[in-house]
C-alpha cells in the first residue's frame, strides 16, 4: 500500500477560494476605512492650521495672519518668515502642500502686512481614491465642508466662497 502525504489539488484550490472570498470582503472595507482616516486627518490638519494662524497673529501682530504656509512652517530662526507652527509637509515652499491623501492651499485677500484674513482649503489628491470631501476654513476659525462635493478643487477656496452657506456648511 502506498502512503500518500501532502495535500491534493482540490484541497489547495478550496483553501485558495476561501482566501479570495475573505479578501473580496475585506478590501472594500479597508479602502473605506482609509478614506475616512484621510478625511479625519484633513479636518485635524485644518484645525491645526487655524490654531497656528491664531498663534501667528498673536505673536507677530504687525504682520497679521500668515498668507503662506511657508510663514507658518519650520525654519531657522523661528520668526515671522518661518514661525515653526506647522510641520514641513504643511509648511512647504509651494502650494498645494500634500499630507495624508489631501492637498492644502491658503489664500488671503491681500499679501500686504498686516494681513487681515486667510482662507485654507483641503481637497483630496485623487477623488474617490484618497477622499470624498472638500473642506475650507477662514480666519473665523470655523471648519466647513462643501455641501455637494463632486471633484477635487483646484487651488484655494476664496474666503467669500467658504463663507457662502449655499456652498459650504460648518462641520464638527
Amino acid at each position: 500500500m502506498k502512503n500518500d502525504r501532502g495535500f491534493s489539488l482540490i484541497e489547495l484550490l478550496i483553501v485558495v477560494a476561501i482566501i479570495l472570498i475573505i479578501a473580496s470582503i475585506a478590501i472594500p472595507n479597508l479602502l473605506r476605512s482609509r478614506l475616512a482616516a484621510n478625511q479625519a486627518a484633513a479636518v485635524s490638519t485644518l484645525r491645526n492650521i487655524n490654531n497656528s494662524e491664531a498663534t501667528y497673529d498673536t505673536e507677530f501682530t504687525a504682520f497679521g495672519f500668515a498668507d503662506t504656509f511657508v510663514k507658518l512652517g519650520p525654519g531657522t530662526p523661528c520668526d515671522s518668515n518661518h514661525a515653526c507652527l506647522v510641520d514641513g509637509l504643511i509648511g512647504c515652499p509651494s502650494q498645494p502642500c500634500t499630507k495624508s491623501g489631501y492637498q492644502y492651499s491658503i489664500v488671503s485677500t491681500t499679501g500686504v502686512a498686516p494681513v487681515p484674513d486667510y482662507s485654507t482649503t483641503a481637497t483630496p489628491l485623487g477623488w474617490g481614491a484618497t477622499g470624498l470631501e472638500n473642506y475650507c476654513s477662514t480666519d473665523d476659525g470655523v471648519l466647513r465642508k462643501q455641501l455637494n462635493p463632486s471633484a477635487v478643487i483646484n487651488g484655494a477656496t476664496l474666503r467669500s466662497d467658504c463663507l457662502t452657506v449655499t456652498q459650504y456648511v460648518a462641520t464638527q
